[in-house]
């Protein structure tokens, strides 16, 4: 698994955690970045901070596009790890220039086969695929 897939994992966690808890990302994010050397050391990568400090400042506008784009669910009934995945897949092709769109949609799609269902990583490549293919026309 390479660093950053590592890094989404991460920030997928601690997204979760701030969604399930009703807690901001950036405190949360915020708490678990302590120094730690020992065996049990799970530092804070850069690329998790990025993404937690982008989710969160740009919050508004990738739920809004969610429920544009998440046909027939409304965000509180889409499950917490999917809605939380397709936050990081909109950042990621919305606002993150180094990574490709087909990167960005490959990646939350391993998490959603990692952490969700079949029907889930289905339904979240539909919306991921179609903010993608109107990501110019999209004003962020």
């Amino acid at each position: 698994m390479s660093a950053r897939s590592k890094a989404r994992k991460q920030a997928l966690d601690l997204l979760y955690e701030s969604d399930i808890r009703g807690s901001d990302a950036l405190e949360i994010l915020k708490s678990r970045d302590i120094p730690d050397d020992g065996p049990d050391a799970r530092p804070i990568r850069e690329y998790t901070r990025d993404l937690i400090g982008g989710v969160s400042e740009n919050r508004r506008k990738i739920d809004e596009l969610i429920m544009t784009y998440a046909q027939g669910w409304d965000m509180d009934r889409l499950p917490a790890v999917d809605r939380n995945i397709l936050r990081l897949g909109i950042f990621e092709i919305l606002w993150i220039t180094d990574v490709p769109v087909s990167v960005a949609i490959d990646e939350a799609l391993n998490l959603a086969k990692e952490l969700s269902s079949d029907e889930s990583s289905k339904y979240i490549h539909g919306v991921l695929g179609r903010i993608a293919s109107l990501k110019d026309s999209i004003s962020i």
